[in-house]
């Protein structure tokens, strides 16, 4: 009897203490909180601002060029100012936040940018559009990098890609609202108004996010320590570096170099769309305004659809138990591949709404491994994310420069042969093939060289 007594209470000790851990398990205490879930939605702000404001300018370039009387050449080269002051300031930017975190660098960039979006819509003539423009960029440079190094302290390597996806998804949904809200502004209030608009909101953000981000999780009041241990899981916890950037290392990295390859024949692709696909719908296929944001917004939901589905893709790519930077390399090479084939079909293409379908599938080919180059660029870049990051997005200013350039005084000399309508504009698209089969060749060369040792779990393969 005494024996039986025994062992009932142990076994009611054994139950007691087994419901008290299953309390403790379910706690709020000890349940990881999901503040970095919130840092995801600040990322997707930014980037739908950042191309919010900066599309925009795409959809008013015909109306201030013939406002101010301007020709292509001098619209392509308002609109490289903005790209050659955005390349020229993204790595020290990137270096910036390096040493003293994003939090404060991404709040004084885009309040800068929102500035100079709204001092748009105040130009008179073409020198203060150039100025206006080129400091815009100059304020707007190092977001991407400042985001990257945000990405590398707030999420663990198996959220990356979805994190990576989310963002440029909601770079895209700018980039896709920018063409149309900005025609029905310029429709209804004019173009300067538009800017004006369009560089409020940024102010709106920059508030919000200095109040309520920190730079590392282990300062923000909403991260426990479950949470922590959920960010740090298979990283280590990096402090903000000063050490100087080991330059020759850099220079011998053929990885860096052919992922800025990829970038610049990205960017090269992108910039079309970004800055002259409304004006060629406009002049060449005899598109009221309207419609052409219209098709225009439709071409870069293409891109947004492929940064999404992108994001999914880089992370089970992440997970799989395949040679990673083969996997990333051939896909990234078959992309580009078929990005060419469908940009060929567009061309060929004599309904406007063929072309820019087809042109969207494109876009949606390409914007499909912006993901996975975010995921080896920070990978590639080691402890220096701020500074090789801005290095290697920067590479793809070259590539937005000449695509702004090309196509603006391609469009000019056509004219001035006498050529109009397509017969003017359509000879630049053969050359954005070939620029999207380069970015497929160095995709199929990358491979992963560490700039400081070999680190646990890559493969050069």
């Amino acid at each position: 009897m005494y024996h039986g007594h025994r062992a009932k209470a142990r076994h009611r000790h054994e139950i007691a203490v087994a419901v008290q851990s299953l309390a403790m398990s379910l706690s709020p205490a000890a349940r990881p909180t999901r503040a970095r879930f919130v840092v995801v939605a600040w990322l997707c702000g930014l980037a739908g601002v950042l191309y919010l404001d900066r599309i925009c300018m795409s959809q008013a370039l015909k109306p201030i060029r013939d406002e101010i009387g301007l020709s292509n050449t001098q619209m392509s080269y308002v609109a490289m100012a903005f790209t050659l002051a955005y390349g020229i300031f993204e790595i020290p930017t990137g270096r910036l936040g390096d040493r003293i975190g994003a939090r404060a660098v991404l709040t004084r960039i885009i309040l800068w940018w929102s500035a100079f979006t709204m001092l748009t819509g105040v130009a008179f003539g073409f020198i203060s559009l150039l100025v206006v423009r080129f400091l815009f960029g100059a304020g707007e440079a190092g977001a991407y990098p400042n985001a990257a190094r945000v990405i590398s302290r707030w999420f663990p390597t198996g959220e990356r890609g979805r994190v990576q996806g989310a963002m440029l998804t909601a770079a895209q949904l700018g980039a896709v609202s920018a063409p149309y809200l900005a025609a029905i502004l310029i429709d209804r209030a004019g173009w300067r108004w538009a800017f004006i608009v369009f560089g409020l909101v940024g102010v709106l953000w920059a508030a919000g996010f200095w109040l309520w981000f920190r730079d590392e999780p282990a300062q923000h009041a909403r991260v426990n320590a479950a949470e922590l241990n959920v960010i740090r899981a298979g990283t280590e916890a990096q402090a903000l570096h000063v050490e100087p950037i080991p330059w020759q290392a850099v220079f011998r990295t053929t990885g860096i170099w052919l992922l800025g390859l990829a970038m610049i024949s990205s960017a090269f692709n992108s910039y079309f769309y970004y800055t002259w696909f409304p004006t060629y719908l406009q002049d060449a296929r005899g598109m009221p305004n309207l419609e052409a944001g219209e098709l225009s917004s439709l071409v870069l939901a293409g891109g947004g659809a492929g940064v999404l589905l992108g994001g999914l893709v880089a992370d089970r790519i992440q997970r799989s138990q395949l040679p990673v930077v083969r996997v990333r390399r051939v896909f990234g090479g078959a992309a580009y591949l078929v990005a060419a084939g469908c940009l060929t079909i567009a061309i060929a293409s004599d309904h406007p709404t063929t072309l820019a379908i087809f042109a969207a599938l494109s876009c949606f080919v390409v914007h499909l491994t912006l993901p996975n180059w975010w995921s080896a660029a920070i990978e590639q870049s080691g402890r220096h994310v701020g500074a090789l990051f801005g290095l290697m997005n920067m590479m793809g200013v070259v590539g937005a420069l000449a695509s702004q350039w090309f196509v603006g005084a391609f469009a000019d000399w056509q004219s001035h042969r006498g050529l109009s309508g397509r017969e003017q504009w359509d000879p630049v698209f053969p050359v954005y093939v070939g620029v999207l089969l380069i970015g497929a060749l160095a995709w199929a060369l990358y491979r992963f060289r560490p700039l400081e040792g070999r680190g646990p779990g890559h493969t050069t393969l």
